[in-house]
């Protein structure tokens, strides 16, 4: 959303800048009178050597080229919102260059920050800049399908063709009555909506109409016959990647998929630095529902499109997502999920519509929203749930979706404790010097011998460009393997690596104080800061992240009285679950020490869930059971979770 056209009269920097954008080393902005206005040129890249789209923008001095950018719908990547850590916002700037940060020195060489690169957060528009934006990666690997089960073809959206007998003196029955005594099965109810288009298509079509009932609501009479239409689509609403996925209702089968990056990323890799957002801007709340919105438009448009669908055909949408994903994309506020005590507004949702989210599929199509257990164990998890049928199985079976925010769920067949653990961006790539998404470039498998080179498995089969979450925890793990890291996470000394590993201890080297780990350099002579490496740092990230979640999961067995040997299975859910190596999972201590074939890549399991609830009506009050079947324990409040928090950062 861009500023207004007129300077407010009490104009100053602040009412422009979320508090806290720029770091405390940033320099501070040249002082300027707050009028007028700053023209920005962005070029911006859809992808790698193809033209750049040119956008123009006017702005407030001052404002930083990030959130120039993000109040005009330019995607700039980053994970941190904009908040000078993540170190992804990188853009050229043409023209004078602006003053170097330590931020700057720590992401560029020498010769780009010559060239002009910079972080697009801390710089702060104070003259007319032009400025370069690289491709930004909106189709990130994904998984679209997981682990679900069969159910009984009984959707809530059902059609009756009928051929009603035309009015009459002896028989002057309303057009309603006339349509809810053919339709005798069910009980119609009607909106005002459908109640003015029934007069005239009863007529228009001498009385052979098709009624179109969702959960014996009447949402539409058609002309003639259409019974063998009915469509419905399934998004997962993930807080990084969004999947869609249509289906055909008469066979209950998929007739299109689809995914992308969530529209708002640029306000941050996680739901906290997105909450954060609508705390220190009032207009950003409108923003995320926006670009929420459009995401969910854009890939329904998408799977119609190669479906060669109507949208008008789409009767009804189910919807699976985390807490603040879903509020967000309602409009709601979610500020009180971000602060303790961590409160919904509402577990469950009253009527939602198609509308409500931004869809332009059947005008009253309604929308089937997803519970939620707890402000951080959200609708989809309740979808991965249903998937993989945890209320069901009489086995002891442990749900992880790894992620930013991991989501825990522990079953002995006969209790269910569910419980969200604060993993951090690592596995997204966030936070990593190297870190990117699963796109083309990323490295994500990795293996490593004593005696021989590195073996890097990459997506696309392209030149490595950076690191992606499964190819973090491969490094980490190969490295503990050959013993390259020790038990505490830091990488052994010189001569202990060229006595366990001579054909890698080269590799081992620095960047400018750091110790890092190279996994690919492009040419021999490629300074060590130009290639793609493994940090100090980059270790300590994961190893927080799986502390977190190894200590959730910990929890959860102590309070059945349940051991390792006692699970029976493990589900890695999610798009990153799908990826990950059971055996490097184990290794770095992420799940229970298991045999590998017990530990099930369960892929995109909450997008199953949104298919069930539309194919079946049985397994949509299975959803709603779940609420009353399933305890949430919150770890942030037990006096005992720091010292195992520590207990688990060993690998």
């Amino acid at each position: 959303m861009s500023p207004p056209e007129q300077d407010p009269p009490d104009f100053t920097l602040d009412e422009v800048r979320r508090e806290g954008l720029l770091a405390p080393a940033a320099p501070a902005p040249v002082a300027h009178d707050g009028t007028g206005r700053v023209d920005l040129l962005f070029s911006v890249e859809q992808s790698p050597g193809a033209e750049p789209s040119l956008r123009p923008v006017r702005v407030p001095p001052g404002v930083s080229v990030f959130d120039a950018a993000s109040w005009n719908g330019i995607a700039i990547d980053s994970t941190c919102g904009g908040h000078g850590t993540c170190h992804k916002c990188r853009v050229k700037i043409d023209g004078p260059p602006p003053p170097i940060t330590r931020h700057d020195e720590r992401t560029f060489s020498a010769d780009q920050l010559a060239q002009g690169w910079r972080l697009a957060c801390l710089v702060s528009a104070v003259h007319d800049l032009e400025v370069a934006v690289p491709p930004l990666t909106t189709r990130p690997k994904a998984a679209t399908v997981g682990v679900g089960r069969q159910v009984i073809l009984r959707p809530a959206v059902q059609k009756r063709y009928v051929e009603l007998a035309e009015p009459s003196l002896a028989d002057q029955r309303t057009d309603l009555v006339r349509l809810q005594d053919a339709v005798d099965d069910l009980e119609l109810r009607c909106g005002l909506d459908v109640l003015r288009r029934l007069p005239g298509v009863l007529r228009g079509s001498d009385f052979k109409v098709t009624a179109v009932v969702v959960d014996e609501e009447l949402i539409d009479v058609e002309a003639g016959d259409t019974s063998g239409v009915r469509r419905a689509i399934a998004f997962d609403l993930g807080t990084t990647t969004v999947v869609a996925t249509l289906l055909d209702l008469e066979t209950g089968t998929p007739m299109a998929v689809a995914s992308m990056l969530n529209k708002q990323q640029p306000f941050g890799a996680d739901v906290i630095s997105r909450i954060s957002a609508t705390m220190l801007d009032p207009e950003a709340l409108e923003r995320l529902r926006t670009a929420a919105a459009h995401t969910l438009a854009e890939l329904a448009a998408e799977v119609c499109q190669e479906a060669g669908a109507d949208p008008r055909s789409v009767y009804e949408v189910a919807l699976a997502g985390n807490a603040t994903m879903v509020a967000l994309a309602l409009g709601i506020d979610p500020e009180p999920l971000g602060v303790a005590p961590f409160v919904m507004s509402s577990a469950s949702f009253p009527s939602v519509t198609a509308s409500d989210l931004g869809l332009t599929v059947h005008p009253r199509a309604p929308a089937v929203v997803f519970p939620s257990l707890g402000a951080y164990v959200g609708g989809d998890i309740v979808a991965g749930m249903l998937a993989t049928g945890m209320d069901r199985d009489k086995r002891t079976r442990l749900f992880i979706d790894v992620g930013t925010n991991c989501e825990i769920v522990l079953s002995d067949g006969d209790r269910i404790l569910s419980t969200a653990a604060p993993a951090g961006p690592a596995f997204e790539g966030g936070a990593i010097r190297c870190g990117m998404r699963a796109a083309d470039g990323a490295i994500e498998v990795i293996r490593l011998a004593r005696q021989e080179p590195v073996e890097l498995g990459v997506i696309g089969d392209v030149e490595p460009k950076g690191l992606c979450g499964s190819g973090l925890v491969d490094a980490v793990a190969e490295l503990v393997r050959v013993g390259l890291l020790d038990s505490s996470g830091r990488f052994v000394t010189d001569e202990a690596a060229a006595d366990l590993a001579p054909a890698l201890a080269d590799r081992l080297t620095k960047v400018g104080e750091e110790r890092v780990f190279v996994l690919h350099r492009p040419a021999p002579d490629t300074p060590v800061a130009e290639t793609v490496y493994l940090s100090q740092r980059d270790v300590r990230e994961l190893q927080f992240a799986k502390a977190a979640i190894s200590t959730g999961w910990t929890l959860l067995l102590e309070e059945l009285g349940l051991g390792h040997s006692d699970v029976q299975q493990v589900l890695l859910a999610g798009s990153f679950g799908s990826y990950l190596s059971p055996a490097a999972a184990v290794r770095i201590g992420l799940v229970p020490t298991l045999p590998t074939l017990r530990i099930v890549s369960a892929g995109n399991v909450a997008g199953e869930g949104a298919k069930m609830v539309l194919l079946s009506q049985r397994e949509r009050a299975g959803a709603a059971a779940l609420l009353e079947e399933v305890s949430y324990v919150e770890l942030s409040d037990r006096p005992d979770f720091n010292d195992r928090f520590v207990e688990q950062l060993s690998f």
